[in-house]
C-alpha cells in the first residue's frame, strides 16, 4: 500500500508541475510577437517529431503517447491562434 501512496503522490506532483509549465507557455505565447510565431511553430513541430520518434521506440504507456499527441496538437493550435 505504501508504494501505491508514493506513486499517487508522485503523479499529483507531476500534474502540478505540468499545469505550471502550461501556464508559463501560454503566457510566453501571449507575449510573443506575431512575426516570430511561424518560426516557433516550425521549431516546435521539429522537436515534437524527434520526441515522437523517441516515444515510439521506448517501452511506454499508450496513455502517455496519446497525451503527448493531444498536447502537441493543442500547443500547435495555440501558437497559431495567439
Amino acid at each position: 500500500m505504501k508504494n501505491l501512496q508514493e506513486a499517487t503522490e508522485r503523479i499529483c506532483d507531476l500534474k502540478g508541475s505540468l499545469v505550471a509549465l502550461d501556464a508559463l507557455v501560454t503566457a510566453l505565447l501571449g507575449n510573443l510577437p506575431a512575426a516570430l510565431r511561424p518560426e516557433l511553430l516550425r521549431t516546435f513541430e521539429g522537436n515534437a517529431e524527434v520526441a515522437r520518434t523517441v516515444l515510439l521506440h521506448t517501452p511506454i504507456s499508450e496513455h502517455t503517447i496519446t497525451a503527448f499527441e493531444r498536447d502537441v496538437q493543442r500547443m500547435s493550435a495555440l501558437i497559431q491562434s495567439c
